[in-house]
């Protein structure tokens, strides 16, 4: 009877203790740490003589290491990191790994590369729909590993990043984390900017692969361009790996006080903020005006990509962006002038808004000459017309009551190949 009370005492005692530790462990704060690309996948990668070649598997992961290393430190946190080594998670375990571990947060670090050696500067990525495309390359280099494993390509394969299906899908189950990940890439791009003094391009939402399953705030950090000479010698260099890292530190650091999650404590709920509701207008952001017509990808656009260009007495405006959420509209606006534009301002467009004089109209060329009569244009479309001012020509085609009409012509005149055309505004 002793031996057997005993015994249940004993078996008791391991149990709480057990029950305990399990408990106690479920209060850590999880985060996942993603090195990005590894093994064969080198990433984007530059020769320096001072380096030899620097790769952004190895910059990624010397990063993630040294901050891996300060939050082991603290009891508090639970890290997992997807990779230690150098070797290739495909995207789906990197996010199949989040997932399972119900992490409260998972951090990718990227490098950024160009074509150009120009840009510099760190930006942060959030999951979002195509709404903020401010850096198109930056997707496509990031979404492009997806096609070096088979897991990847079959979870990925149905996917379709342009049906609305996938924008309503996406959009429904980023929202919940979109706001803490926007408040984790503003702590980020804070410091790095405040505390090492580098350039901020801001944080933009994107729609990246590597964060687009996550069920938990996410951030794809880019933390400099290996394609600039300074942020390469900056991204390669101990000091700077430090740098970035503690930087990265402090961030979670202020997330996590900020959210609630301070020594362990169970914070009390916050009060649920109002659903956003759609404004009344839509908003475009009004970069610049200009005698000169500038094509897509054009350096004086800066890499921003969707500008819609409007002619109107003359002078060509080039907006960015279109939205009916002051959020976005905020955003999309602080996107602008991270690019350099800083007389950028936000316009107010009344929807299918009909002109009450006048109409709109596009502008498919303008030429020094007169365009051939085997001109693909012309021969492609019916009832062009031309003008001639000030020794050239313009040729419009189409006449349109409202700039949606327009724009959704202009649309498939691209689809037959007829590019960088214009809406042209006339009140007459």
């Amino acid at each position: 009877m002793i031996s057997n009370s005993f015994s249940f005492k004993k078996y008791f005692l391991f149990f709480f203790v057990l029950l305990f530790s399990l408990s106690g462990a479920q209060k850590k704060f999880t985060i996942v740490l993603d090195a990005g690309h590894g093994g064969s996948d080198h990433g984007a990668n530059r020769y320096y003589s001072e380096y030899g070649t620097l790769r952004e598997k190895d910059i990624t992961l010397a990063v993630v290491l040294k901050l891996g290393r300060m939050l082991e430190k603290d009891k508090d946190f639970k890290i997992i990191y997807t990779r230690k080594i150098d070797e290739y998670p495909s995207l789906t375990d990197r996010t199949t790994l989040a997932n399972r571990s119900k992490a409260d947060l998972f951090i990718s670090v990227h490098v950024n590369a160009n074509t150009k050696t120009s840009p510099y500067g760190t930006e942060t990525f959030v999951q979002g729909p195509d709404q903020n495309k401010t850096n198109l390359e930056v997707a496509k280099a990031e979404n492009d590993v997806i096609y070096l494993d088979e897991k990847d390509r079959q979870m990925f394969a149905s996917y379709d990043p342009k049906s609305p299906e996938s924008l309503i899908a996406l959009k429904i189950q980023q929202s919940k984390y979109l706001e803490s990940s926007l408040l984790f890439g503003s702590f980020v791009e804070g410091n790095f900017e405040k505390k090492d003094k580098r350039y901020s391009r801001g944080v933009k939402q994107q729609n990246l692969h590597v964060l687009r399953l996550n069920a938990m705030p996410s951030v794809l950090i880019e933390t400099g361009f290996i394609s600039n000479y300074d942020d390469a010698m900056y991204l390669g260099s101990e000091k700077g790996q430090n740098e970035i890292a503690d930087s990265i530190y402090d961030a979670i650091m202020s997330y996590k006080k900020a959210i609630g999650r301070n020594d362990g404590a169970t914070a009390k709920p916050e009060a649920a903020k109002p659903e956003e509701k759609p404004l009344k207008n839509d908003f475009r952001i009004l970069l610049m005006s200009s005698p000169s017509k500038y094509n897509n990808n054009d350096p004086a656009l800066k890499g921003l990509n969707y500008i819609l260009t409007l002619k109107e007495n003359g002078m060509y405006k080039y907006y960015y962006g279109t939205t009916n959420m002051a959020s976005v509209r905020d955003n999309n606006l602080k996107s602008a002038k991270d690019a350099g534009f800083r007389n950028a301002t936000s316009i107010s467009f009344i929807p299918n808004q009909k002109l009450g004089i006048g109409y709109y109209t596009i502008e498919i060329a303008v030429s020094e000459q007169k365009l051939s009569a085997n001109s693909y244009m012309l021969n492609t479309l019916k009832d062009v017309v031309r003008t001639k001012e000030n020794g050239k020509f313009y040729y419009t085609y189409g006449r349109f009551s409202s700039l949606e009409e327009a724009v959704k012509v202009q649309k498939t005149l691209e689809d037959k190949g007829i590019k960088n055309t214009v809406i042209q505004k006339n009140l007459k």
